[in-house]
């Protein structure tokens, strides 16, 4: 088992952002965390990151309990991130960005190097590895944000709205790089996503937040006709 949320809780000022949330994450799967906006999602995501300490609950990594570590202890023991908002480093170039959370696991500057471009080469992005990250478009930016989690060499893959923005035949590019992904080197992925067209072509298990508690677990297929997911998410005339 790859990871295990259980009965997990936060509140902010009072405010509960996940109560009780628990669900199972296995080796090798890809996993849709779906929810309306303020659902908890990213909450929990800080959470397993370690950007903040849960108020209750356990999160275990690989028969590993996490809560509480550090950022960096958390990426350490293999787990990924990226983020909403995709800020590459001003004045750097696309490989450097990259290149520079090699330095996690390799200390030799020529294989950090080498092993960036092999990174960005997956991604797209081998033809623009000179230029400054800064020039990308939004498309390049989002593919930079997975090639900088992928150069920590995570065995847990945490994407956080990477399809956002994107026109859907940039959406469906993504995917295929996240498939092939997971296909190939057996990454484990959990991804947030609002662009269902996504998740549905990427996941094989989706679970849905409301009002930070689980309200439903289970394939694509089952989670879209759920009653209670109709109501609080997808609405009823939804199509996907």
């Amino acid at each position: 088992m790859s990871l295990e949320i259980r009965r997990l809780d936060k509140s902010f000022r009072g405010l509960k952002a996940v109560s009780h949330a628990s669900f199972t994450v296995t080796e090798g799967d890809i996993v849709g965390l779906i929810g309306p906006n303020g659902a908890g999602k990213t909450t929990i995501f800080n959470m397993v990151a370690g950007v903040y300490a849960p108020d209750s609950g356990e999160i275990i990594f690989n028969q590993r309990k996490i809560q509480g570590l550090r950022p960096d202890q958390v990426c350490a023991a293999g787990i990924g991130r990226t983020f909403q908002i995709v800020k590459p480093f001003t004045g750097l170039s696309v490989v450097a960005d990259a290149m520079k959370e090699e330095f996690l696991r390799e200390k030799n500057t020529s294989s950090a190097r080498a092993l960036s471009i092999s990174i960005l080469d997956k991604l797209g992005l081998g033809a623009k590895r000179d230029l400054p990250a800064s020039s990308l478009t939004l498309p390049d930016r989002k593919r930079l944000e997975v090639a900088r989690a992928l150069a920590t060499r995570p065995r847990l893959l945490l994407l956080d709205e990477v399809m956002a923005g994107l026109r859907p035949t940039e959406c469906d590019q993504m995917v295929e790089v996240l498939r092939e992904l997971n296909r190939a080197d057996g990454l484990t992925i959990v991804l947030i996503e609002h662009v269902m067209r996504a998740v549905m072509a990427l996941a094989r298990d989706i679970v849905v937040l409301h009002h930070g508690e689980v309200i439903a677990r289970g394939t694509p297929a089952e989670v879209v006709r759920d009653p209670a997911v109709l109501e609080c998410y997808l609405g009823e005339e939804t199509e996907i």
